[in-house]
Formats: C-alpha cells, sequence, structure tokens
C-alpha cells in the first residue's frame, strides 16, 4: 500500500533539492554560486565577531565586617589619633557612630568600599567607627558632636583636622541611604 499523507492532491511530491537528482542539484550550485559564495564568506566572518556567550556574571557579595564597631576601643583616644593623622594627611574625619547588630551601619560600610566612595575616603577622609552599643555607649562623645543617636543610626558627624565640628546629622539621613547617596556626602564634604 501506498501513504500519500501530506503529498498534494496529486499525489506527486513537490520539486526539493533532497528530490533532485545530483546533476540537477550540481548544476544549480554552479548556477548560483557567484550569489552563494560571497553571502557563506559575509555570513561566516559576521560569526566571528558575534560574542560568544558567556557564564553567568558571578556576583560577588559583599563582606559584612562583624567588627566595624569595636567593643573595646576609646572613641576618645581613637578621634585623637584621627585628627592627627588628619593634621599631616590634610583630611577630615569622618566619626561613624553605630553597632554591629544594625544592618544599615553595616548597609553604610558597604558602600564606603564601592566605587567611587572608596577613592574619595582614601583621598579626603579618616574614617572613626564609634560603637554605641544599644544606644547605651559612647553617648558622651555622640552628644559632644552633637549627633542624635536615639534617633537612630549609623549617625555621621565630619570634623576638620582640627577637631572642629563641621557637621552632625540631624534626622536620620543615613537611614536606608544609597551609594549615590555616599557619594554626594563625600564630595560635599570632602577636604
Amino acid at each position: 500500500m501506498h501513504h500519500q499523507y501530506g503529498l498534494p492532491p496529486s499525489g506527486r511530491r513537490p520539486a526539493s533539492l533532497v528530490s533532485m537528482n545530483s546533476n540537477k542539484v550540481h548544476s544549480m550550485i554552479l548556477k548560483h554560486r557567484n550569489t552563494l559564495a560571497p553571502v557563506l564568506a559575509f555570513t561566516l566572518c559576521a560569526l566571528a565577531f558575534v560574542p560568544q556567550p558567556r557564564a553567568a556574571a558571578q556576583i560577588i557579595a559583599p563582606k559584612v565586617n562583624k567588627n566595624l564597631y569595636s567593643e573595646t576601643s576609646n572613641p576618645t583616644a581613637d578621634i585623637a589619633a584621627a585628627v592627627a593623622q588628619a593634621r599631616r594627611e590634610h583630611k577630615r574625619i569622618i566619626l561613624d557612630f553605630g553597632g554591629n547588630w544594625c544592618g544599615d551601619c553595616q548597609l553604610l560600610d558597604i558602600y564606603y568600599h564601592q566605587s567611587p566612595n572608596a577613592e574619595l575616603l582614601a583621598k579626603h577622609f579618616i574614617v572613626v567607627h564609634i560603637n554605641i552599643g544599644h544606644m547605651d555607649k559612647n553617648v558622651d562623645v555622640a552628644k559632644k558632636y552633637n549627633v542624635p543617636i536615639t534617633k537612630g543610626v549609623p549617625a555621621l558627624a565630619v570634623i576638620d583636622a582640627h577637631g572642629n565640628l563641621l557637621y552632625s546629622e540631624r534626622e536620620k539621613e543615613f537611614e536606608h541611604t544609597s551609594p549615590e547617596a555616599i557619594t554626594a556626602f563625600l564630595n560635599r564634604w570632602k577636604a
């Protein structure tokens, strides 16, 4: 029995390269070789410049510093050392009040390490991290620099190379911040 499924009503197969005899195929290639050769060459050249698929970019999770705010440091001594260094290096000092438990404080530190913030900090600032515990440590230091830590952390102050207060945060400006906001802040207060 002869199956004609998919064939036209005439029952005959349409002409195709597969069903043509080799002489017809050969003559067709010869006839169109001047057209086919440049198209084939162009296609091969174009494929050479197509970017090859790469493996998915590796996502590097930022490293959280679990001891960002030292529980044993003396902030008065740390600030005095930063003032001396700032005088030598012609920089300003950022007093960063926070706690190791504070997610926004950790995020701020991550933003500090991103470009262009890392470069701005290295060139113009010395950062002193001051541990506020659970709003019960170094409260006197925060008060001295007019930083209202009771409104939330992170909370920042900027002092010059002589220890003079230039800026103190008022209304939780760095809670839920962005890298761009940190860049603007650093550019505003750089030495």
